[in-house]
């Protein structure tokens, strides 16, 4: 053989259980390996003996990680490939050999040896000296194990060959998007990225160990799956739990068993005592399970972490512990941009959930995959509620039979591996599945026979006629965008909808007999943070931040950039808020399920996220304030509208979500109404807040008319003596204003305002938004992605300078805010790319994909004469819509004010262009996208 001896000298890590047992014995083999990429598949034709390995490389790792493969040559640019998303430095697709010699100690001798090899992607074969073992390993989501028993001899040398082929083995995915198998966020790795080790086990082993708690009866249901490679015998089955926290050993329970040859079930009862201590994301209170077999002079041990826990439902409520539950929760999509693959160990997932629970969260969904053991660890210790799925998004399920196959097999592997968690709470057969919806609802319900300790549902939405707005008959819980009563998520109706503050989707969840979770809500999307392109110092490259970049400074707009990610990100902030609001107000609702409280770098670039795909923040609220709306505790107004004039009343009542594990009891209860400067009215009371929906506590009714003029008014609730506090923004406008143009002239023709530009006039144009040439003005952001989901406007939200004069009488701040909605809405966006001189007034951020000069309100010269455009209706029913009466009074009020000295506009006949008249298009529906 021409393999080149790089390290012989093994490291062996010797573990000697809790019970003084010598027979734990586990060797790593992690360290310095060589390896060979072989994409043609050379060493299965001719012999991976004659390939010649050279290449060092680390295990656990990726060929990522150790630069091979073929490196990129992508270079920025606004195209589609660029822009999908992150840029593996190094991509390779194919076989590789990894070997080594390992040297097996000498007290080995008789003992049944398991090779475990955690999270592979996706095919492992094991040579040892040269010899193939019989079988293959294919999980995408468990450790690969294999069984070196008869290849291996104590005190001798031994060389070990890893074939890893991380080629697409089933049809798993749409365009492999499942984040089990994919580039658009962890990365199509080949490696091994766990632990890698072999243990040595006596004749009688414990090969499984599962525990189902009762906490009805304090029972802990112990099943233990048995491995005997001799005659029968009989051996004492001892099991003890300890409380991890505390330390306090519950009772010991011991029995003498009967072990049949092969494998066997054993199965008992096991007494937790009096003191039992419930898990929960309160109390995330943890037990140690151990069970010692001995046979003779045979020993053999297992433990597992398990909480006493019941996740349950009671109609249409998600229950833990006979207690309500509301999921606060955001998806986990495999993001983690230094590597290309989830962390390993759990230092990596306590970023996760720390920065998670920070920010007002107990739950997370795994979107199409199953994250590794440290994960579940770490959201035992924390409390996290997790739904899992199958590692499947497909919309043909059912029509490959080799893939259901694998999907029962991956569905058994997650029970053996990770079944025991607490927080393993539910569990989806996987993401938009659409197919044979029967062939969903018979894995699941064999999946609920065999472990009935997580709550099941068919798949995480469905796009599926005939399904997907109500749920399958089995269903435990649902997870939808919408019933077939209405829109469950903001996406449908921010929109389309006047804001109002009083509503909540109850009409559209009415009659439901499960609990139903809202799937996806938020896909906001946030302009790019340039500044995070130093932060991609891994495996992958931003090419797609880069693109944005370059584009921006080739077109003179690189100051703009922070401007453009603070504006979107305000607009995204509002949104998410009032999407969160509405989910709390709904009885009927038992959670939301964000995508995405930070970035997701694939799918057309879907930056969607408050924070960054590194799980920091963007800077556009803190966590604190975040909180205020997501927490066990919300206090949630109803209130009609967001803009008022002073001689109306503020009426709102006040809700009190309170989803903790306590009573409020005696809860005194404060608002008040501030202009920023004083306190314009306040107010009282007290109240007991009660586990779950607590409506009407109680209602404002203020007058307005101490408001003389234009004003932003904070509305504050506070529950004195915790937390909990929350607030809202009202705007309020005189109401007996006269529309004064002075020296203005108004017109609607630009063939007009040419003429009395060229006489001196001071010209506010104002052309009819729905018919002339530009984007469809909408209130809310690009939805995901501008290239994922091209066929939408496109546009990002107001960018303004709240001190320019000509918004001196129209209070905003430089982002879209409640009040902007009439006028975006009733709008058409200008593109300004062609002018050469003026300003604008009120731009509107393009996205990343076109990065183009767009504007709603725009200033320049011509001539002698002085021209402000605005393109969103300032004419129609001015007293019925006080917002465009008061940003009309404020332009006039700049226009026939000394300051009014706009830049010269260059090429006025360049406005020809980009007022053009064009055939009046209607409103896009917010499923067009699709």
């Amino acid at each position: 053989m021409k393999i080149k001896p790089i390290i012989t000298a093994v490291l062996l890590l010797l573990f000697l259980s809790s019970w003084d047992s010598k027979d734990k014995l586990i060797m790593s083999i992690a360290g310095d390996w060589v390896v060979q990429l072989d994409s043609t598949d050379i060493g299965l034709k001719n012999g991976w003996q004659n390939m010649s390995f050279k290449q060092l490389i680390k295990l656990p790792g990726t060929t990522d990680d150790a630069g091979l493969g073929t490196a990129s040559k992508l270079k920025p640019a606004l195209e589609k490939l660029q822009m999908s998303h992150l840029t593996r430095k190094h991509s390779y697709l194919g076989a590789a050999w990894y070997t080594r010699e390992i040297t097996i100690p000498d007290n080995w001798k008789g003992k049944e040896l398991i090779l475990k090899l955690e999270r592979v992607i996706w095919k492992t074969n094991v040579w040892i000296d040269g010899k193939e073992l019989q079988g293959e390993q294919n999980s995408l989501i468990a450790p690969h194990y294999f069984d070196l028993s008869k290849y291996l001899t104590a005190g001798k040398t031994h060389r070990i060959t890893i074939r890893v082929d991380n080629r697409k083995l089933f049809d798993i995915s749409v365009d492999n998007m499942a984040h089990a198998y994919t580039n658009q966020t962890q990365i199509m790795w080949n490696g091994i990225i766990g632990k890698m080790e072999i243990e040595a086990f006596d004749a009688v082993r414990i090969a499984n160990l599962q525990v189902k708690p009762e906490i009805s009866t304090g029972i802990a249901k112990v099943k233990l799956t048995l491995n005997n490679n001799a005659k029968n015998t009989k051996g004492v089955l001892r099991i003890t739990a300890v409380n991890k926290k505390s330390k306090i050993s519950v009772a010991t329970f011991q029995k003498e068993i009967q072990i049949k040859t092969g494998e066997s079930i054993v199965e008992a009862d096991y007494n937790m005592g009096k003191d039992i201590k419930l898990w929960s994301e309160f109390s995330p209170e943890l037990y140690e399970l151990k069970a010692e077999l001995k046979t003779g002079k045979n020993n053999s041990n297992a433990s597992v972490d398990f909480g006493m826990r019941n996740f349950s439902r009671k109609g249409s409520v998600l229950t833990n512990n006979n207690e309500p539950v509301f999921l606060r929760g955001t998806l986990e999509c495999n993001i983690f941009p230094l590597t290309g693959h989830p962390p390993m160990d759990k230092e990596g997932w306590r970023k996760v959930f720390g920065t998670a629970k920070d920010w007002g969260l107990n739950h997370l969904r795994f979107h199409s995959w199953c994250p590794p053991q440290a994960a579940f660890e770490v959201a035992d210790e924390m409390g996290f509620y997790l739904q899992v799925e199958l590692p499947v998004w497909v919309l043909k399920i059912g029509q490959d039979q080799k893939t259901t196959d694998f999907l029962y097999a991956e569905a058994q592997r997650m029970i053996d591996e990770y079944g025991n968690h607490p927080s393993f709470c539910m569990w989806s057969m996987g993401n938009e599945l659409q197919g044979d919806m029967t062939v969903l609802t018979k894995l699941m319900n064999s999946l609920r026979a065999k472990d009935d300790r997580h709550l099941y549902t068919t798949t995480s939405f469905t796009f599926e006629k005939g399904h997907g707005d109500w749920p399958e008959p089995e269903d435990d819980f649902f997870i939808t965008q919408w019933t077939k009563k209405g829109w469950v998520r903001g996406q449908g109706v921010f929109n389309s909808e006047s804001p109002t503050f009083n509503k909540d989707y109850v009409t559209s969840v009415e009659g439901m007999t499960v609990p139903l979770v809202t799937h996806e809500i938020g896909q906001y999307a946030v302009y790019p943070k340039i500044d995070e392109i130093s932060k991609y110092t891994g495996v992958l490259e931003p090419i797609n931040f880069k693109s944005v970049k370059e584009d921006l400074e080739r077109k003179g707009l690189i100051n703009k950039a922070a401007d453009y990610t603070k504006a979107s990100g305000k607009l995204a902030v509002i949104l998410y808020k009032e999407e969160i609001e509405r989910a709390l107000k709904t009885a009927g609702i038992s959670g939301f399920q964000l995508l995405d409280l930070h970035d997701f770098p694939g799918q057309g670039t879907a930056l969607v996220g408050l924070l960054d795909a590194f799980w920091d923040s963007k800077g556009l609220i803190s966590a604190e304030e975040f909180r205020k709306f997501s927490a066990p505790v919300v206090p949630l107004l109803r209130f009609a509208k967001a803009t008022y004039t002073n001689d109306e009343f503020f009426t709102a009542s006040l809700d009190i979500s309170n989803y903790s594990d306590t009573v409020l009891k005696d809860q005194e209860i404060e608002w008040s109404i501030n202009d920023g400067n004083t306190v314009v009215a306040s107010g009282n009371t007290k109240s007991a807040v009660s586990i779950g929906y607590n409506h009407k506590i109680l209602d404002i009714n203020e007058s307005l008319q101490k408001i003389t003029k234009a004003a932003k008014l904070t509305v504050t609730v506070n529950l004195k003596g915790t937390n909990y506090k929350n607030q809202w923004n009202i705007w309020v406008y005189p109401q007996k204003q006269v529309v004064d143009y002075g020296k203005v002239v108004y017109t609607r023709s630009l063939d007009e305002a040419y003429k009395l530009l060229k006489a001196g006039k001071k010209v506010l144009l104002n052309p009819d938004w729905k018919k002339i040439k530009g984007i469809e003005g909408k209130f809310v952001p690009v939805f995901w992605s501008p290239v994922h989901f091209p066929k939408q406007a496109g546009t990002m939200g107001v960018l303004c300078n709240p001190s320019h004069k000509a918004l001196a009488d129209f209070p905003t701040d430089m982002n879209t805010d409640w009040q902007w909605w009439d006028l975006n809405v009733n709008s058409t966006t200008l593109i300004t790319d062609g002018t050469e001189g003026g300003s604008p007034i009120v731009e509107m951020v393009d996205n990343f994909a076109n990065n183009r000069k767009l504007a709603s309100l725009f200033e320049g010269s011509v001539g002698l004469g002085k021209l402000v455009i605005a393109s969103f209706d300032l004419t129609t029913d001015l007293d019925k819509r006080p917002v465009a009466k008061q940003m009309l009074i404020s332009i006039l009020k700049y226009m026939n004010s000394e300051t009014f000295k706009p830049e010269l506009i260059k090429n006025p006949e360049v406005l020809k262009s980009i007022l053009a008249e064009q055939k009046e298009k209607g409103k896009e529906a917010a499923t067009s996208i699709y």
